[in-house]
């Protein structure tokens, strides 16, 4: 199906200074809610867009029938995708009572740059579990593969 290059701790370094690069001067880590919240719905709308030929590597990369890669992870992904960007505009902070003539808020950002694996079993699936959620929040991500 494809070559795949071994990863090295060099390599791995520089996906993390690229995403950080990314977070802090590219459009993500500055981009508003309901921007981010376009963005991943687009994304959604590519998925079912191209739902046949994902489902088609999916198959192959995972050995699972194309029919069960079709009808449930590349049923599910897009929606997972459209579930988190609805949460783009509503991680939001709180005002918290205090006793006195006091006033606490707080506000949640994005925390820059997030790892994460993604196993072998339902890897374009498990992969929207842990995109959708990171992306929505603001973050940017660097991705391990099975």
């Amino acid at each position: 199906m494809a070559r795949v290059q071994r990863g090295s701790p060099e390599d791995i370094d520089l996906a993390v200074h690229a995403a950080r690069e990314a977070f802090d001067k590219g459009p993500w880590g500055n981009m508003g809610p309901t921007q981010r919240a376009k963005c991943i719905y687009k994304l959604s709308d590519l998925i079912d867009q191209h739902r046949d030929e994902l489902a088609g590597l999916d198959a192959v990369n995972n050995g699972k029938p194309y029919e069960i890669c079709k009808v449930a992870d590349l049923y599910l992904l897009p929606r997972v995708f459209r579930y988190y960007a609805g949460w783009c505009d509503k991680v939001t902070g709180r005002t918290i009572p205090l006793d006195g003539p006091f006033h606490l808020s707080t506000r949640r950002e994005p925390v820059g740059v997030v790892g994460q694996v993604i196993p072998w079993n339902f890897p374009l699936l498990m992969a929207g579990w842990k995109l959708a959620p990171a992306l929505a929040a603001g973050c940017t991500v660097v991705l391990k593969s099975a």
